[in-house]
């Protein structure tokens, strides 16, 4: 019996990978043994002297490589949820090896072949849908991964793969050891000023962490944000939101720009190595969007009346601040604080009163709830099975019809220094039912990054860590509920530009009065949220909409531009950055929601580059989607819910996600819902 445990049979249940016995020595012999694996199999396909069809090589293609996948499921998992010194050493060992293992597959001639003779006969083949559409998809792979491109080309695109692997791995470790280096002691009563409990248990919590018998504030999202809301510290405030901002860019020899910089002169020769102008115009090929040309007309339709409505609330902010003797510039670490005085005073909503119903359990148990009423699945949460973490709990995914198991979920709440920043969706197996034994259902993760309260102490969310909540949790429904057959089709497989869709209309229903009234509770008294308080949050809805939708715009705004640039080789990323600004007219006290310096979406690999504006392709999806369940007067109709499930949740890529759209909705999305929802129009 092999004594790694990435090579030996996993007994534990439902096949989890046996964490307790992982060691970061483990994964080099694995990769080493699953890659040669793998290149076997794909040689064996291409040199098969039967004539190609289907089955022998499309799919055993998608059969091909399980014991990598399953290595890689865990490695990659662990890299962001749960690093260490020696893990992020393998790391940057193990990337560009696997960069070119990958490189080796796309381009591999044989096999290629094979394909493209069975794509060029794809009508005559008597193939369903499901298996035309997956040679079709695996075709496209090959050609968009330089399998038409002869000699020399061949040899560089393998060689710039390679070299982005290293570049994004550094990137994504220089920018974790900024978040993680910083901390902010609150050593006094007047360094504490202003912060209510649940910021001062997170706070307790940090400093805990650290070793620090007090309290500390730390670059997570959920603690940065309610401190620069609450601290009546104006100079702390600043200290905060300077070095959240400067993540990437606070010392020399954790400097990202260069890297950055570097990605983007890669970027631009594998596009032009392809035949493509610039790398927008190659992203988009297999998107939703297409050409930039129609990004940028969806995102300037929103940016004119959303930077208007900006200006707008940043007068009302400086109206308010003057009125409490502050008499300077309203700047970025003044916006949180005044804007929830003017939402106090405008609708009486207070987020410190709020948050006490928002329990992270509860709303756990509103997520499991909501997703049973639309979607026929229980949850039951498995214990003494070892993880990662001792903050991370599984659970088992069944159809409450059948009793039949639907998948198996881990959900990984908190922040922590080993961890890298942001939510995120991720799998260790993905559904299939082209794997020779093993289990067809998936073992899906959400990450996110709450502030965790003490030990004894209810964790406690924002309203904006409760959409949080439900929007990784819809990526994970889009993966537990995926029935499909083939690997290369599961779950999130999809297009980018929608991906997202599954994610965002699940945010929808974090808020509706059915789930409020039953799961929001409060933390002290253990009444229910009243209804006066449920219509004050609706009616609230579009506060600061102007700002967060600046914040977010002008990010997909700079980083299309930032993949259109006619001369790379020049690019100097912070003047970039500045001159966009600049061109657009970003409010300074808005800004971008992600500096370039520490923009991960762009830098830690390709898939969000060029390509940040998915969130707002997919937001009319998702605004357009949910109108349908308000019309029909049920927030959780069990006939468009039967239908969101069937033809974009279970389907994962065997449709054309137009097509699929159009057979949940009935129609292509109306743009307008967007607005409407924004509140914009």
């Amino acid at each position: 019996m092999n004594d790694n445990p990435l090579l030996s049979a996993w007994t534990t249940p439902h096949g989890l990978p046996p964490f307790d016995a992982i060691r970061p020595e483990h994964y080099a012999p694995a990769f080493e043994a699953t890659m040669a694996e793998h290149r076997a199999e794909v040689d064996a396909i291409a040199a098969d002297p039967a004539e190609p069809t289907f089955e022998n090589t499309v799919a055993a293609l998608d059969r091909a490589g399980q014991g990598f996948a399953r290595v890689a499921g865990v490695f990659f998992n662990l890299t962001a949820s749960e690093t260490s010194d020696a893990l992020q050493a393998v790391e940057r060992e193990l990337m560009p090896k696997i960069a070119a293992h990958q490189s080796w597959l796309s381009l591999h001639e044989g096999v290629f072949k094979r394909v493209e003779a069975l794509y060029e006969r794809r009508g005559s083949l008597g193939l369903a849908p499901e298996q035309l559409r997956l040679l079709e998809r695996v075709r496209l792979d090959y050609v968009m991964e330089g399998a038409l491109l002869k000699g020399a080309a061949r040899k560089r695109y393998a060689a710039i793969a390679e070299e982005l692997a290293g570049l994004f791995t550094t990137f994504s470790q220089w920018v974790l050891a900024d978040e993680a280096a910083f901390c902010l002691e609150l050593k006094t009563d007047d360094d504490r000023a202003g912060l209510p409990e649940f910021v001062l248990d997170a706070a307790k919590s940090v400093a805990a962490d650290k070793g620090i018998d007090g309290y500390a504030i730390n670059l997570s999202p959920s603690l940065v944000d309610p401190f620069l809301t609450y601290s009546t510290r104006r100079d702390l405030r600043e200290r905060v939101w300077r070095a959240f901002k400067a993540r990437g860019e606070t010392c020399a020899e954790r400097d990202t720009k260069p890297i950055a910089e570097k990605i983007l002169r890669l970027r631009a020769e594998l596009a032009g190595l392809m035949g493509y102008a610039n790398y927008a115009d190659y992203a988009l090929v297999d998107r939703m969007a297409k050409k930039p040309a129609a990004v940028d007309d969806l995102l300037m339709r929103v940016w004119a009346p959303a930077r208007a409505r900006a200006l707008e609330e940043q007068k009302d902010l400086e109206a308010i601040a003057r009125r409490e003797g502050f008499s300077g510039t309203i700047m970025g670490w003044d916006w949180f604080f005044y804007a929830e005085k003017l939402r106090q005073e405008r609708y009486a909503l207070d987020e410190a009163a709020l948050k006490p119903y928002f329990q992270l359990e509860k709303m756990t148990d509103a997520m499991f709830d909501a997703a049973g009423r639309l979607y026929g699945v229980a949850f039951k949460e498995l214990k003494g099975v070892p993880l990662y973490h001792p903050d991370a709990r599984l659970y088992e995914v069944s159809d409450k019809a059948s009793g039949a198991i639907v998948g198996v979920f881990i959900a990984d709440s908190f922040a922590r220094p080993t961890k890298r920043g942001g939510a995120w969706m991720n799998e260790f197996r993905n559904q299939s039912r082209n794997r020779a034994g093993g289990y067809p259902y998936p073992i899906v993760i959400n990450n996110n990054n709450f502030a965790k309260a003490p030990a004894g102490k209810p964790t406690l969310l924002s309203l904006d860590d409760v959409r949080t909540l439900f929007h990784e949790f819809g990526h994970g429904l889009h993966g537990l509920l995926s029935n499909v057959t083939y690997n290369r089709l599961a779950g999130t497989n999809v297009l980018r530009d929608f991906v997202e869709l599954p994610s965002q209309i699940n945010e929808h229903w974090a808020l509706t009065p059915e789930i409020l009234k039953k799961h929001a509770v409060h933390a002290a008294t253990g009444q229910p949220m009243p209804d006066e308080l449920i219509a004050l949050i609706k009616k609230s809805e579009h506060f600061n909409q102007g700002f967060l939708t600046v914040a977010y715009t002008s990010c997909a705004l700079i980083d299309m531009s930032l993949h259109q640039h006619p001369n790379p080789d020049r690019l100097d990323l912070a003047a970039f950055e500045k001159a966009e600004c600049e061109r657009l007219g970003v409010p300074e006290a808005v800004g971008m929601r992600h500096r370039l310096p520490q923009f991960r979406h762009l830098f830690a690999d390709n898939g969000y580059a060029a390509g940040y504006y998915v969130y707002m392709w997919a937001e009319v999806l998702d605004a357009d989607g949910f109108e349908a369940f308000e019309a029909s007067g049920d927030a959780f109709n069990a006939e468009l819910a039967a239908k969101f499930k069937r033809f974009v949740l279970s389907a994962g890529n065997t449709l054309d996600p137009a097509e699929a759209y159009r057979a949940f909705r009935g129609r292509d999305p109306d743009v307008g819902a967007l607005l409407r929802g924004r509140g914009l129009s």
